[in-house]
């Protein structure tokens, strides 16, 4: 199986780190991941705010780059979803689905998010990690509701030797991120979030984990901002752990 890493524009700019966890990780169970240096961005902030010509052409990029790969592991829930549900919208480029990970046409890779890739390809949930912290988990929207990733994730916490997963109320709301939304939005956004941060706070967690590292910079920096001390991790770091501290953080 030829699998390919597509990092994200977030992700290569300010949060590196996850990257190289889910490399750590791929590689620890196994799979020779390739990082394909021509991939860009996939498109999706131009397509969301109005730049269809400019989506389009990143869209084909994405498909050119990454169409002899068996399978591209994305650990970004709206990226993900951006390539299954808006690619086929997209002009000259949908001819149909073709499958469960894929539904933009023949010629489109097939995406998977990293919780989907480890079970429902690799067929595992227990990755050997270990990460003794009392944990959270914010489902991100595009994960939950584009994704429909369900409970692949907690499943995959929940093998974590040392974690010890506690439920998130109001897990499902949003936190209020949304790309452009927070921008033209400022005071619903930053109230979406003091809900979200209210009910992370309730939990007693130390750290809280999620698929996408956008919705965690969002909570994230109000986290920060009221100093207190939760860290916010992504869940490939999370897996990728194998000894007591190691792992990223905001």
């Amino acid at each position: 199986m030829r699998v390919a890493l597509f990092i994200t524009c977030v992700n290569d700019t300010l949060f590196p780190g996850t990257g190289r966890a889910v490399v750590r990780l791929l590689r620890r169970l196994g799979v020779d991941v390739e990082f394909p240096e021509a991939q860009t961005c996939c498109g999706q902030m131009h397509v969301n705010t109005g730049y269809r010509d400019e989506g389009v052409r990143l869209a084909r990029h994405f498909v050119d780059v990454f169409r002899d790969y068996d399978a591209v592991v994305v650990p970004s829930g709206s990226c993900a979803a951006m390539v299954r549900e808006q690619y086929p919208r997209l002009a000259g480029m949908a001819a149909g689905p073709a499958g469960p990970a894929g539904p933009a046409g023949p010629a489109t890779p097939k995406v998977y998010d990293l919780s989907e890739f480890l079970i429902d390809v690799l067929g595992v949930t227990d990755v050997g990690a270990y990460f003794p912290h009392r944990v959270t988990y914010h489902p991100t929207c595009h994960s939950l509701r584009g994704l429909h990733l369900g409970d692949r994730p907690t499943r995959l916490l929940e093998q974590v030797r040392g974690l010890e997963l506690v439920p998130l109320a109001g897990a499902e709301e949003c936190c209020g991120f949304g790309g452009t939304f927070a921008v033209k939005n400022p005071d619903i956004s930053a109230a979406m979030c003091a809900d979200k941060v209210r009910n992370v706070l309730d939990t007693g967690a130390e750290v809280l984990c999620a698929a996408d590292n956008s919705c965690l910079m969002h909570i994230g920096g109000t986290l920060h901002r009221q100093k207190t001390g939760i860290r916010v991790m992504h869940l490939a770091e999370i897996l990728a752990s194998t000894e007591h501290r190691q792992g990223g953080s905001r």
